[in-house]
């Protein structure tokens, strides 16, 4: 039995915009201090108690905080002067983006992003980015792990949006001067100087890093940014009103269940390194390769750009953003290559983007992708040749139809070289090696794909739990005074 199946075992005994202000990273609202560690006896709502960023003199913020907190709303900030880290990481939207754009345009809207927007909520629970890096689960060996944005190279939640700022298809500000030059210059310079000193800017580097700070002191006290007010958290903390319903806790079920969902086995549930609980994440990084997010799939809404480009591959934590793990290092294959963090699925309901390219937009696509990935790629991705009536897909498949016998271009957004470190752990494949007591989740490393035309792990209705589940994470939950009789996530 393989580790990470032992582990999700036991735990079953969680418009103008870009990828800114985290464009492969993360983003936080406004209000109290920071949460318990406990993980859910925050009684903080789920989203922002100011959209302005604007400060009361009864915040208790801390003054670096409060910095952070107009910063983070301060659309002066990019080259336009038309998106803050707002823009990208709503308060209304868990921190996340406010629409369905795979990615988000930058402050030059001729610019499009090339990776996601992901949430900005539950980030100050990561740790740094290592290649070693220990596991909250206490059994899985370490692995590649913690970081900020989406390939890990922010060391700190101070770093993150260091990268964005100076971004060409962010907020596109010219240099680290530029953006303190309007700091210098805004409503919050005084405050800025009561909190990081009264001579601070007369050093370029020193108010950047600042500034950091401040926004990273906003993410860690804003109880906006870690409130822990989901269903879940009430079920999880046995509280009032902390019922699942049948069908949300056949998903839990599912959720954990080694030789089905296994979606705890990276999607980990249980207390983590800080002991916040429920994060939904063991902050790793694997290869799930998604598809290539371009113009081979029928009637795409919004193809990324770059990929027009046939040569161009956003492979993660082997390139193009970082530079120490690249196949000219370290060879090829590359066991790095296409891997990206995990994400928490805490709010997952409320996102329309999904994956690094945001190739899919809704929790039923993703889900079905995890469960047929392997057993019909077409579904997934393009094909050529075949003979014969095209046969109609799923009406959640990427691709509309399947001409028989054609040749599926499967892990299409990843070179043929570089797709050994593809994830095959349940559901995506078998989760087998050919010796199952050795511990190993992909193809290079000898564990079985499922069958193409093979029966999947999930049935439908073992999904449609599943994404009732996942409703259960999203925060800012009211107990109804009526509980539901009747509907698809009832019984």
């Amino acid at each position: 039995m393989h580790m990470k199946f032992q582990v999700a075992v036991a735990f079953s005994a969680s418009l103008l915009v870009l990828a800114a202000c985290g464009g492969g990273s993360g983003s936080g609202g406004s209000s109290n201090s920071s949460s318990s560690s406990s993980g859910g006896s925050s009684s903080s709502g789920g989203s922002s108690s100011s959209g302005s960023g604007s400060s009361s003199g009864g915040s208790t913020l801390s003054l670096a905080a409060q910095v952070g907190q107009k910063a983070f709303f301060d659309q002066n900030l990019s080259s336009g002067k038309n998106m803050s880290c707002s823009s990208c990481h709503s308060p209304q939207y868990a921190y996340g983006p406010p629409n369905s754009l795979a990615v988000q345009l930058g402050s030059d809207p001729a610019q499009s992003g090339v990776r996601a927007v992901p949430t900005l909520r539950y980030k100050d629970a990561t740790p740094p980015y290592s290649d070693n890096a220990a596991n909250p689960d206490g059994v899985t060996l370490p692995a590649a792990g913690g970081g900020f944005m989406l390939d890990g190279r922010a060391p700190t939640l101070a770093a993150q949006p260091q990268l964005p700022l100076l971004n060409p298809i962010e907020m596109n500000n010219a240099s680290a001067a530029a953006v303190v030059q309007v700091v210098q210059n805004s409503s919050y310079a005084g405050l800025f100087e009561q909190a990081f000193g009264a001579n601070v800017f007369g050093d370029t580097d020193t108010v950047f890093a600042d500034l950091g700070q401040a926004i990273q002191a906003f993410e860690q006290e804003d109880l906006s940014f870690h409130p822990y007010t989901s269903q879940y958290d009430l079920y999880v903390h046995n509280k009032i009103g902390g019922t699942l319903t049948a069908a949300e806790n056949r998903g839990l079920r599912i959720f954990n269940t080694g030789d089905v969902g296994n979606c705890s086995a990276c999607h980990y549930g249980g207390v983590s390194f800080d002991g916040n609980q429920g994060l939904m994440t063991d902050f790793t990084y694997q290869a799930i390769g998604a598809p290539r997010n371009d113009g081979s799939i029928p009637g795409n809404p919004d193809p990324i750009p770059a990929n027009n480009d046939p040569t161009y591959y956003d492979m993660g934590l082997c390139g193009p953003y970082r530079s120490d793990h690249t196949p000219a290092q370290l060879g090829t294959p590359d066991q790095y290559c296409g891997q990206f963090k995990v994400p928490t699925l805490r709010n997952v309901a409320t996102r329309s983007a999904f994956f690094h390219n945001g190739v899919f937009h809704s929790l039923n696509q993703v889900v079905h992708f995890y469960n047929t990935r392997d057993t019909n790629p077409e579904y997934w991705y393009p094909s050529t040749g075949g003979s014969g009536t095209p046969v109609n897909n799923p009406d959640y498949a990427l691709q509309p139809t399947y001409v028989p016998g054609a040749t599926v271009a499967k892990v299409n957004d990843l070179p043929t070289a570089e797709q050994g470190s593809i994830d095959e752990e349940v559901p995506l494949g078998t989760g087998i090696t050919p010796a199952d007591n050795v511990y190993a989740t992909t193809l290079a490393q000898g564990v079985q794909p499922r069958a193409v035309g093979s029966t999947p792990a999930m049935t439908e209705q073992q999904i449609a739990d599943l994404i009732c589940f996942f409703n259960t994470l999203t925060d800012g939950y009211q107990v109804p005074a009526t509980p539901p009789t009747s509907g698809a996530c009832v019984n």
